[in-house]
């Protein structure tokens, strides 16, 4: 297929320039919306009376045969063209002659691409929004049934204080639903229109910009053409906002990883989301958990690679921006693929609440409320600390636990100790005791899942 641009060139294309140059591989995935844009474009020039009005129906057309004969498989998409747009074009010439080549009438080759992948990527961010919000319920269906669960919250990685599971996914929603709105900035952000801008200096068609963003549901148009055609802002934000989505679900990993293990033993995945060895027949491998762990530094990747390519390009466009669909179409990718993975892994898991409550019960995590005790009797914050620390010492060299410790050995580190200790260290106390707004109480963590849901409605 014949390059869009050859008038001004000779030669022909070395086959080794064609190959390196060539797009086609990555950007085919934008055939609808391209399709969409110049059909959006076609009937603008009609209105507009830069083309004949018949021309402009029978582009439109012909553009719409072109859609349908590609998703019926009708239409293949020729691998060898230089990039989707040339194919379409091409194709849509071969059809209808001379009116065909009328299309790119008041447009370029950039600011075609800049609308292209808008449209794409505005798509892929209500998709993956979908599976965001799913990957919520599914946290807010699994906290509701475990807003008694007991267990161990952790600072670096040491016991430190009671919670509930609940509590722990909940945390987890909080990440999610910030992700949810950020991915909603980026598309705000990103829904302008761009198609207008030209190569860099706009056209001397009287053209309608707002026509055409009203037709392809963009907010505002772009008001300065160089930037029109070479801002990728928008892709290095979403990559941003996928590079976060993609941490939140490496730590969540990373404890899922641990739970899983027998050191833990808090949760058990579902056979069908975990994988064995091939030399040792016991292992149950949490493998989705560790390959989303794994796959975050490839979506960070992405971003750098985006950050780098853009950040010395002189205005306008410069080739070096067609770097910008490898990367980003990559991060959108593998964000889908670790969400469809992870989330039925953890719907289908068993939570393993005595495990949990056993190791909570071990970790002296009472040991604050224990020295709230002493506070509320009057004892200074400092000294009921020290006090507790010896208590914790004592506890540790007598192989006890707080609650085990005889009320004697209470008494002879403080005399203020009395037998009602042991009700105001209870595990369960401590955690209903927690009321204030964003504690672990059954009543505050109910409120986070009512809220999550509104969000995901």
């Amino acid at each position: 297929m014949a390059q869009l641009w050859k008038g001004r060139f000779k030669k022909e294309l070395a086959k080794e320039t064609n190959d390196f140059n060539s797009s086609i591989k990555f950007d085919c995935r934008m055939f609808e919306e391209d399709i969409k844009g110049s059909i959006a474009h076609a009937t603008m020039l009609g209105s507009a009376g830069i083309i004949d009005k018949s021309e402009s129906e029978k582009i439109v057309d012909g553009l719409s045969q072109i859609l349908d004969d590609i998703k019926s498989g009708k239409l293949e998409i020729d691998m060898q063209a230089e990039d989707i747009h040339t194919f379409i074009e091409g194709e849509l010439t071969a059809r209808l002659g001379q009116t065909g080549k009328r299309l790119h009438t008041a447009r370029s080759r950039n600011d075609q691409v800049a609308l292209d992948i808008r449209m794409v990527l505005k798509k892929e961010i209500d998709e993956i929004s979908n599976k965001l919000k799913e990957l919520i319920s599914v946290l807010c269906t699994k906290a509701e049934e475990n807003t008694n669960a007991i267990m161990p919250g952790y600072t670096h990685l040491q016991r430190a204080q009671p919670i509930t599971f609940a509590h722990h996914l909940m945390a987890y929603c909080s990440m999610l639903c910030r992700d949810l709105d950020r991915l909603t900035d980026v598309k705000r952000r990103m829904n302008v229109l761009p198609l207008g801008s030209g190569a860099l200096a706009g056209t001397t068609y009287p053209i309608d910009r707002n026509m055409v963003a009203q037709a392809l549901g963009f907010d505002d148009v772009a008001v300065n053409s160089l930037d029109g055609v070479s801002d990728r802002d928008f892709c290095i934000e979403l990559a941003s906002a996928l590079s976060i989505i993609m941490v939140h679900l490496s730590r969540f990993s990373e404890e899922i990883i641990m739970w899983c293990s027998w050191e833990f033993k808090f949760v058990e995945l579902d056979d069908a989301f975990s994988t064995g060895s091939s030399i040792m027949p016991q292992k149950k491998n949490p493998d989705i958990a560790e390959l989303v762990r794994g796959k975050s530094g490839r979506v960070f990747g992405d971003l750098t690679a985006l950050l780098t390519v853009m950040k010395g390009i002189a205005l306008a466009y410069n080739k070096d921006m067609q770097e910008d669909k490898e990367a980003i179409f990559d991060a959108v990718d593998t964000v889908k693929m670790c969400l469809n993975a992870f989330t039925p892994m953890i719907d289908t898991m068993t939570v393993l609440k005595d495990n949990m409550r056993n190791a909570a019960a071990k970790g002296f995590i009472n040991a604050t409320d224990c020295a709230d005790y002493l506070v509320g009797k009057g004892l200074p914050f400092r000294d009921a600390y020290k006090a507790t620390g010896e208590l914790v010492a004592l506890c540790i060299d007598k192989n006890l636990t707080l609650e085990t410790l005889p009320i004697e050995e209470y008494k002879a580190v403080c005399d203020i100790f009395d037998e009602k200790v042991y009700e105001a260290i209870n595990l369960e106390k401590c955690v209903n005791d927690r009321k204030a707004i964003g504690g672990p109480t059954a009543e505050n963590v109910l409120a986070q899942i009512e809220k999550a849901r509104k969000i995901i409605v």
